[in-house]
């Protein structure tokens, strides 16, 4: 497979990769002009711009760049290593490092009225959604009654990428929540969020926001403290979910918490 299809389906199947371009040199040197690598977050490669100390580098500045999400034009002398050049080969050379970094997710957690209200709105804006319920028939609004299980094959109105019905464990399964990820809570009730959120919690998450009441939360929070939830994760918990804007309807409700998700990432 070329590097150019790996990273496409790195970035298709939510993985953040960076690609390092030898774009200029001048004499000698381990790679001429277009000669590429791919670095993952851990520092995994796939190809190589020359190997050695230089590429060491190289490897150290991409996971820099998926980091701060930022391109890096490199330059590098290759003649004397007692004065900190990474080889000896005689030559420069330029690397152009860029970051490719997949749609932001969003799960929803709760595919009721006010969760499919979310996620369409989510996809609207632009993020990858993943639609979770632990119910073995969910509420399709006026129309009632469809099955997640023929919904997980072609997901309604093409609004969610992928739709889990199961438990949180079964969510959370093969999957890494990273800091772009964004957890929104819209069950049906303190059960259903007692029992996801120690899980979710002790991802790296970037947001986890749960809907109901202050008191719905404040009966939530209580039980967890005593099951013995550190409070100091429960505080990332936003709660109650969304910014006020005075909402009624699910997609009121919906616009509230997506302006919150959005404002966060941005902060």
């Amino acid at each position: 497979m070329s590097l150019l299809s790996q990273l496409a389906d790195a970035v298709d199947g939510g993985v953040a990769v960076a690609s390092a371009t030898v774009v200029d040199t001048s004499r000698s040197v381990p790679r001429r002009a277009g000669a590429k690598m791919l670095v993952f977050r851990d520092g995994a490669i796939s190809g190589t711009v020359g190997g050695g100390e230089m590429e060491a580098r190289v490897v150290a500045e991409a996971v820099a760049a998926l980091a701060d999400g930022r391109c890096r034009l490199l330059s590098y002398r290759l003649v004397d290593p007692v004065r900190g050049d990474p080889g000896v080969c005689g030559g420069d050379v330029q690397i152009f490092v860029e970051p490719h970094m997949p749609k932001p997710t969003v799960i929803v957690m709760g595919y009721g009225h006010v969760g499919r209200a979310v996620a369409q709105l989510a996809h609207w804006l632009g993020f990858r959604v993943v639609a979770s319920d632990d119910r073995t028939g969910i509420d399709d609004g006026p129309t009632g009654g469809e099955d997640p299980e023929e919904l997980a094959g072609e997901p309604p109105s093409g609004s969610v990428d992928e739709l889990v019905v199961g438990s949180v464990a079964d969510l959370l399964a093969g999957r890494t929540l990273e800091a772009d990820a964004s957890v929104v809570l819209v069950t049906r009730n303190v059960d259903v969020d007692a029992a996801s959120l120690p899980a979710l919690l002790a991802t790296d998450a970037g947001y986890v926001g749960v809907m109901g009441s202050e008191r719905r939360w404040a009966t939530t929070r209580a039980r967890l403290e005593a099951d013995g939830v550190d409070p100091a994760a429960l505080d990332r918990v936003h709660a109650p979910i969304g910014i006020e804007v005075g909402a009624e309807t699910p997609e009121e409700i919906a616009l509230s918490i997506m302006a919150e998700v959005i404002a966060h990432r941005r902060t």
